[in-house]
């Protein structure tokens, strides 16, 4: 089994990183919260001070941080592109800019490394239980060299092209789930307002023409799903800030390329209020606060 160093154990990277305990890995861990490593010792982990004493003598490395200015921090201005082994794998699972994924793929390339961009999605419960989705950007023979690795955290793996085209189709992804979010939410808050029941709206669109993954797995509405956010008043899962920040991706992105994307953009704006409003780490599902009836 590889030695694995893991750097970023937030709500996403601790239960990808228990995952590889379980599987057998030896990990070397990071994070600037000592809580979070403490935590993974307890599984078995052995903390590590600082980034470079994390990738020190490891056959893998991934990373799972907050935004592109993370990665490229800790990789180009850090440099710890040079403190990993040259033999090693680099797996960045964070979701960060396409360009972003591309400098830093382009610079670990010119030391002789394989650096592969590997967003995720499937929320945290998805990590708990490794059935995540990695949405891979990078060569083929570098998937390859990863699959065993990533098989260990998630059911579905697709290779989406080159370097920086996972984080492309992460941004497709999740812009995507920001509008379905907001749309379901304002459905089930339109049909509560009208005297219905949630939980038999739900089931009502859960199996009709309006099914989607926030109906069938992550209602909004508190009281219809047990264990997800909306059970828990909107803790963990994912925050609304990391869901603006994805939106502002998809924003750049299309700008870029002059691609139209009026839903993006409405969603976005929508996510921005709540987040003004004092609701940025809570989970994007609680976007249905905004849209319920005020009494």
């Amino acid at each position: 089994m590889e030695k694995i160093g893991f750097i970023g154990l937030g709500n996403m990277g601790a239960p990808m990183a228990r995952n590889l305990l379980r599987a057998g890995h030896a990990l070397q861990v990071h994070d600037l919260s000592e809580p979070a490593m403490r935590a993974l010792a307890e599984d078995g982990a052995q903390p590590c001070a600082s980034a470079a004493q994390a990738v020190a003598g490891v056959q893998c490395v991934i990373t799972m941080l907050p935004a592109s200015r993370h990665v490229e921090q800790l990789y180009l201005a850090d440099g710890l592109l040079a403190q990993i082994p040259a033999d090693a794998l680099v797996l960045d699972c964070s979701t960060i800019a396409p360009q972003s994924a591309r400098r830093v793929a382009q610079a670990a390339q010119e030391r002789g490394l394989t650096l592969l961009d590997a967003p995720v999605s499937g929320g945290t419960a998805g990590a708990a239980a490794g059935t995540l989705t990695f949405i891979v950007g990078g060569s083929e023979q570098g998937l390859a060299r990863a699959r065993p690795i990533l098989e260990k955290m998630g059911k579905n793996i697709f290779h989406a092209g080159g370097s920086g085209a996972g984080q492309v189709a992460k941004i497709c992804n999740n812009m995507l789930l920001g509008i379905l979010m907001a749309g379901t939410s304002e459905a089930l808050a339109l049909g509560v307002a009208n005297g219905l029941d949630p939980k038999v709206l739900s089931d009502i669109i859960a199996k009709s023409s309006g099914r989607n993954w926030a109906t069938e797995v992550y209602n909004p509405w508190p009281g219809v799903m047990e264990n997800v956010p909306a059970a828990k008043g909107y803790a963990g899962g994912f925050g609304v800030d990391l869901m603006l920040k994805d939106l502002g991706l998809a924003a750049e992105a299309a700008l870029a390329t002059g691609a139209t994307t009026p839903l993006g953009e409405l969603a976005r704006n929508l996510y921005s209020l709540h987040s003004a409003a004092g609701h940025g780490q809570e989970d994007f599902s609680g976007i249905v606060q905004m849209l319920q009836r005020r009494r």
